[in-house]
């Protein structure tokens, strides 16, 4: 709905939300959780079919696609489900914003996403890897998924894969460099850069000029390249409105029927170093006119 005609207390929590808050680029997308899609028996090793970013020479982690499907993310390479027909509506609104369109100018800065929520289990880890994943399979682009959630990092164990130094390390010590840092993976086009080692300055580091400048030399250093941004929970930890400046766009994932607006309304102004905000719904159940995505749930992560 537009935002100049708000629905009674009764709508969707978004509904609501965007009443308050008037945002008119808000991502409308129903929410994300697997299906029980009968999909073909597929081998766990994903191997790659294309050349990895030249900027990368590090061998590929192999990326545990057993441990991916019984926690119910996207497959790479498999037949559509509901799960990853979702993810390319989401996809394509931050593509749009990030690379622009025929009509559409791009966002300055916005090929680095920050994934965020206000609270923990709200899903923005299992929104981070799934954006990540359907990005990836895009014939244009190359993804790196960095793990900035330096308290609680996820992003490595989700995937199954190790890794040792990573963002902290670059951005305390400018004489790392960060591209050396960057885990390539065994999905084409999907590479990760871990949170590093963690200290008791972690937000005030984020929060400095240098990192900053990590991110644009990431930016430059491949035209093509996506930095999907995984960050703490707005509401319980600092770095995701430090890391709001550094950003040209935000993925805020509400939890339907949990995250409060009060809440809400906390965690957005808490990211004002960005403006480009948009939302996505997570944990829904929505039943429309189209049946075309039949029924949506939600997942917790």
């Amino acid at each position: 709905m537009k935002p100049d005609n708000p629905r009674a207390a009764s709508g969707s929590l978004i509904e609501r939300a965007s009443a308050v808050y008037d945002f008119e680029s808000m991502l409308r997308v129903p929410s994300v959780q697997p299906a029980n899609d009968a999909s073909p028996a597929r081998a766990d090793i994903f191997e790659p079919d294309v050349a990895l970013s030249p900027t990368i020479s590090r061998s590929p982690a192999v990326v545990d696609l057993s441990n991916l499907r019984q926690k119910g993310f996207i497959q790479p390479g498999a037949a559509p489900t509901i799960l990853s027909e979702e993810f390319r509506l989401v996809k394509r609104q931050l593509l749009l914003s990030a690379l622009g369109g025929r009509k559409t100018a791009a966002v300055e800065g916005a090929r680095a996403i920050l994934v965020c929520s206000s609270q923990p289990n709200e899903g923005k880890t299992f929104c981070s890897v799934n954006l990540a994943l359907s990005m990836a399979s895009e014939s244009d682009i190359e993804v790196l998924l960095i793990d900035a959630d330096v308290a609680k990092p996820e992003i490595l164990s989700t995937l199954g894969i190790e890794g040792g130094a990573g963002l902290m390390d670059a951005i305390s010590d400018p004489a790392v460099d960060v591209e050396r840092l960057i885990i390539p993976t065994s999905v084409p086009s999907l590479s990760i850069l871990p949170a590093g080692r963690q200290t008791h300055s972690d937000t005030e580091k984020l929060a400095s000029a240098r990192t900053r400048l990590v991110i644009e030399s990431l930016l430059a250093a491949n035209p093509a390249r996506i930095l999907i941004i995984d960050t703490a929970p707005v509401l319980v930890a600092s770095p995701a409105s430090v890391l709001a400046a550094h950003v040209g766009q935000i993925l805020m994932v509400v939890r339907a029927d949990r995250t409060g607006e009060s809440e809400l309304r906390e965690a957005v102004q808490l990211l004002d170093g960005c403006k480009h905000i948009q939302m996505l719904l997570n944990g829904a159940s929505y039943a429309g006119a189209n049946q075309k995505y039949g029924t949506y749930y939600g997942h917790g992560g």
